[in-house]
């Protein structure tokens, strides 16, 4: 310190720009290039901003005090590309986000986007016409024609309890309004439904964002009626983008959610989960009894291939094979190569422990053991991508490419069945 400050005649002047940067929480950026020259951004609070006189106190002459280059911004300010890069910490390589930092107002603008566009949704239950209570949800309305996406559980009959609703949803805007909105589409596997409202007035709506963008640790907000209290809004982060299904104890074709730790209650079902973006990138659908932090939510990139399947088809058609499949990684090759030598000699691909009888496949010919290394004509490491290249082909028959034991490949052909919607 004292070597950086025997650069300057008039100390009082480097003193007053650092006391400047640190008042009311400032930030003073520093960067030394390999010639010894140093740089500093220095970010002014609100409280000085404004004032008038702070560009007198940090205005230096580089020929009068040695090398000192001082660069000022209000806290809207961008920094310079490489000061900024280094502040942050960005090696290079890591997914650019369209937001570099968490200010006291990133969630309270997030959620103010998406806000007039959640909604409270209320369904009577009742035996033979007797109301004995009411469901309750939430949604988000994501089209101006009325469209509100929510949670099948919240509107459909999964227990012969709602005899008396009728398709009928009772629906609450931010504003006050209300409607009578009408179950359009329901998918009970993956437990999304679209509600559909007629207004004569605007309605406010919410962008859809992409799931596939979030990282663990990454900012959330939910938003919802937990306990009908509308308009409540909780924070916190992605605990893990892929948590599958199978994790959970589901069973069923294999589904994949959003883990976050933000407070999720009663009623938020059918809510949005937001990036601080303010874009709508998951459907919170449940959460562990017993545990604190446990959240899910459906991905918004699988509820947009929901929503199209509801247009082409008016329902989800799932193709199915009758495979039970697992990611292989080099890792994972390795130990099972350890554990059985004549293991097929693969790097990665897609195992195969188990076959259901009857099933597609088993008429195919695979194998318990199998490794699936290409599936309709192209390389696959992935569930996710032979999923991919069916779609929603049904009785469309495929090849696969599959490695055995002792180095042998063969390649099979298999034609995918309709799911059972209740599988």
């Amino acid at each position: 310190m004292n070597h950086f400050l025997r650069k300057f005649s008039n100390k009082t002047s480097l003193i007053r720009v650092v006391a400047l940067a640190s008042a009311g929480s400032g930030l003073l950026y520093s960067t030394i290039a390999p010639d010894s020259k140093t740089s500093f951004l220095v970010s002014i609070p609100p409280p000085l901003r404004n004032s008038e006189t702070w560009p007198a106190l940090i205005s230096l002459n580089p020929t009068q005090y040695g090398v000192l280059h001082v660069s000022f911004s209000r806290p809207d300010a961008v920094p310079p590309p490489d000061m900024g890069k280094e502040a942050s910490g960005d090696l290079g390589g890591s997914p650019k986000h369209s937001c570099n930092c968490l200010g006291r107002d990133t969630i309270a603008n997030a959620a103010a986007k998406v806000g007039p566009a959640v909604v409270n949704l209320s369904v009577p239950q009742g035996f033979h016409g007797i109301t004995v209570g009411k469901s309750i949800g939430s949604g988000t309305i994501i089209d101006d024609d009325g469209t509100i996406l929510t949670c099948a559980h919240v509107v459909v009959d999964f227990q012969g309890l709602r005899s008396s609703s009728k398709g009928k949803v009772e629906v609450t805007l931010q504003d006050g309004r209300t409607f009578e909105g009408t179950v359009v589409n329901a998918d009970l596997h993956s437990d999304i439904a679209i509600v559909r409202i007629k207004s004569k007035t605007p309605l406010p709506t919410a962008k859809l964002g992409c799931s596939s963008k979030l990282r663990p640790g990454d900012w959330v907000v939910a938003m919802g009626c937990p306990l009908t209290l509308q308009n409540t809004i909780t924070a916190g982060i992605v605990s893990c983008v892929d948590r599958k299904s199978s994790d959970l104890g589901l069973g069923g074709t294999r589904r994949e959610y959003l883990q976050t730790d933000c407070a999720i209650n009663q009623g938020n079902s059918g809510g949005p989960l937001v990036n601080i973006d303010g874009e709508v990138i998951g459907v919170n659908i449940m959460k562990v009894l017993g545990a604190d932090g446990l959240n899910f939510a459906v991905p918004i990139d699988s509820v947009t291939k929901i929503i199209e399947h509801f247009k082409r088809n008016g329902r989800v058609v799932r193709p199915w094979l009758g495979l039970k499949m697992i990611d292989l990684n080099d890792r994972i090759v390795a130990q099972l190569k350890e554990r059985n030598a004549a293991f097929p000699n693969v790097s990665k691909g897609i195992l195969i422990p188990m076959v259901s009888p009857g099933s597609p496949a088993d008429r195919a010919g695979f194998h318990p053991g199998d490794v699936v290394v290409e599936f309709g004509g192209r390389p696959v490491e992935s569930i996710k991508e032979v999923i991919d290249i069916m779609g929603d082909n049904i009785g469309k028959p495929f090849k696969a490419v599959v490695r055995r034991a002792n180095a042998s490949s063969v390649t099979l052909t298999v034609t995918p069945e309709e799911a059972n919607p209740d599988m």
